[in-house]
């Protein structure tokens, strides 16, 4: 699927801090994932200032940080690439069976987790220092239901130069997974089978984004800012809402409509198909399509109205291919860049591969899957306002970020050492740097992030910057810690984010209680703007609950009186 995968330790459960329980205003606590909502702040590293009270804030954002960047990788969990760091919450090494034993699909415990249906390798052999590894197999059998460390056929730690299979991360099969906050069916739900519960233990000395979280802010409460996939998550990012389509029932895309257990068009449970096997331990589950929700919503991927896409339009070649079920029509609500340009604030999207792939696929119908370029995660592409209609603002916000680690080809390094990036930077890298399971490993992702942020702590703006690093979606890549309860559309599952900046309480980890759309509140907040609908929307519906709304980020960052 496009977008739609030795036992840990069992001490006493973690305690929650005074300060979650606050957060949690009455609510149920559920395992070693609560419920958590709020913003409460990190307590402050020795040697660091005392935090300001609101007004200060705000002054010494406004005046401070001129430049935001965010580098938006892709799908993995928390707990995939971090889950025993120094410092947070609910280390994964600290949990009680109760707390990670998965269920199947009638909700009984599974005694073993299921194979790794189709194996751990999909892409053909591949060899990694000089050891070759076969796809199609499983490399560890008969597991116990429990998280594991992901290993290798001889018992070595599975390299993260490997491309794994991808994993199932698609809306409906997100919240099913989740279960009400339990996440004790993302085995059940998966297509992967007991894959999703594997981790990288080598991660702590593998990892340069563990060197960075060490030296700058991790956030170990930072959510998917919706259920499911890239499509959504990438949409999100821009606007805080999901796109829609209009009178979806009785269009081209009526194929495209979810059939839900329910009548509900909100109901959160996708109707397995009538040879889907009762079982998880029997092979993975059968969908039909799910891509919007009944009452319009799209939810899961489809391809932008506007070139690069899917299929073009040969009469109209910058726009996509009229009459086919899995294109959405242009999108016209605001999103972040709006209110950016309202306020005179220069902004841009850098996506990597972005002018190789138009100029590699000028005179063909269409974009065929190929692994460095990904026609949804380029969520601007489905705006009117940076449609070729308007070809000057288009040019302007829909930047080339290049090719590779070289500045010369790679745009957004070379603006970065120039000192020319817009005052809010979107970077998306190509596709075989982004870390997604399928087509990208692990360490070519993490040792690209790592040249980016080296290259921005050179860059003349770096004085007055804060980068954000964090991931698009889990890919489908379990996690224990419950999302806090937001909208219909999420937040989803817990992912890394790490916030790298001068002004960063640097050595800590933020418990804060964070989104997707923080880094939206983060720059509505640094440039003084008008909140999105999307933000005020899943404001409402915490605080309908008694619930504090999300962060902003500004508890990672410290600023001197």
């Amino acid at each position: 699927m496009s977008d739609q995968p030795d036992d840990p330790s069992t001490p006493d459960a973690p305690t929650l801090s005074s300060t979650r329980r606050r957060f949690l205003g009455g609510m149920a606590l559920m395992g070693a994932g609560s419920a958590l909502a709020g913003c409460a702040p990190t307590s402050s590293a020795p040697g660091q200032p005392a935090p300001l009270n609101p007004t200060q804030l705000d002054k010494a954002l406004r005046e401070q940080v001129k430049t935001i960047v965010v580098i938006y990788a892709e799908n993995r969990s928390f707990n995939n690439l971090f889950a025993d760091f120094p410092g947070v919450e609910a280390p994964l090494s600290s949990l009680k069976p109760a707390q990670y034993q998965q269920r199947d699909r009638d909700g009984s415990l599974l005694t073993t987790l299921p194979p790794a249906w189709g194996g751990v390798l999909q892409l053909g052999p591949q060899t990694v220092e000089g050891v070759t590894y076969p796809s199609g197999v499983q490399y560890q059998e008969h597991l116990p239901n429990a998280p594991f460390p992901l290993k290798g056929p001889q018992g070595e730690d599975l390299p993260m130069g490997l491309v794994t299979r991808d994993l199932w991360h698609v809306f409906y099969q997100n919240q099913m997974q989740i279960n009400g906050g339990r996440n004790d069916q993302f085995v059940a739900w998966a297509d992967a089978g007991g894959l999703t519960m594997g981790y990288y233990p080598q991660s702590r000395y593998a990892l340069r984004l563990w060197d960075l979280a060490r030296e700058f802010v991790l956030c170990d409460n930072f959510f998917q800012g919706a259920f499911g996939g890239s499509f959504l998550n990438h949409q999100y990012l821009v606007s805080a809402t999901a796109p829609f389509y209009p009178n979806a029932a009785s269009s081209v895309a009526k194929s495209q409509i979810a059939t839900l257990i329910g009548d509900d068009p909100q109901d959160t449970r996708l109707k397995p198909l009538p040879a889907s096997p009762a079982s998880a331990m029997q092979g993975p589950p059968q969908f039909g399509p799910s891509a919007i929700t009944p009452d319009g919503y799209a939810v899961n991927t489809m391809a932008p109205p506007y070139w690069p896409t899917w299929i073009r339009d040969p009469e109209q070649p910058d726009f996509a291919k009229p009459d086919q079920p899995n294109v959405l029509v242009p999108q016209r609500h605001e999103h972040i860049g709006d209110k950016l340009s309202r306020k005179g604030v220069e902004w841009a999207w850098y996506a990597g591969g972005w002018q190789a792939t138009l100029d590699e696929f000028k005179d063909s119908p269409g974009i065929p899957k190929i692994p460095n370029f990904q026609y949804h995660h380029q969520p601007f592409n489905y705006f009117v306002q940076q449609g070729p209609e308007h070809p000057e603002e288009r040019k302007r916000r829909l930047r080339d970020g290049g090719l590779g680690e070289d500045p010369s080809s790679n745009h957004f390094l070379a603006d970065a050492a120039a000192g020319k990036l817009p005052a809010v930077t979107f970077y998306k890298p190509q596709g075989n740097l982004n870390m997604h399971a399928g087509y990208a490993d692990v360490t070519s992702g993490d040792r690209h992030i790592a040249r980016i942020v080296r290259t921005l702590q050179e860059s003349p703006q770096w004085k007055n910057m804060v980068v954000v690093v964090t991931v698009d979606e889990n890919g489908g890549w379990w996690d224990h810690v419950a999302p806090p309860k937001g909208d219909r559309f999420g937040p989803g599952s817990r992912i890394p984010a790490l916030v790298i900046s001068p002004f960063a309480r640097k050595g800590t980890v933020d418990h804060t209680v964070y989104d997707t759309a923080s880094i939206l509140r983060l720059i509505t907040r640094v440039f003084d703007l008008e909140r999105l609908d999307g933000l005020v929307a899943r404001d409402k519906a915490m605080a309908a609950r008694g619930q504090t709304p999300m962060g902003d980020l500004t508890n990672a960052l410290a600023f001197e009186r």
